[in-house]
């Protein structure tokens, strides 16, 4: 992928040339790429890396997605236990409504 960006950047300032927009353009990609596309394929493969990694390790070992899912549940959960404590009006509302 990373190939591929940097070939159609050099293809961009190649253009920019002729007309100072391309160079814009070429500035536009790198920093998307840079931005997102670099991180989210290093992320994946370290997620792949660290879940294979746990998975070898035994019986015991609790992989970091279910770790990290937890977290986010207890967190969730402690959001709506503030939510209902602080605004019980609307919370009943809501458990009517669902229960419709």
């Amino acid at each position: 992928m990373g190939t591929i960006v940097l070939s159609g950047t050099v293809v961009l300032v190649l253009f920019g040339f002729g007309n100072h927009v391309w160079w814009l353009a070429a500035v536009a990609v790198l920093f998307l790429y840079l931005q997102y596309g670099r991180d989210s394929s290093s992320s994946s493969s370290s997620s792949a890396s660290s879940s294979s990694g746990a998975g070898s390790s035994g019986g015991g070992a609790t992989p970091s997605s279910y770790r990290a899912y937890r977290d986010r549940r207890d967190k969730q959960a402690k959001w709506e236990r503030r939510y209902q404590r602080e605004r019980p009006l609307e919370s009943r509302r809501q458990a009517r409504e669902k229960s419709k």
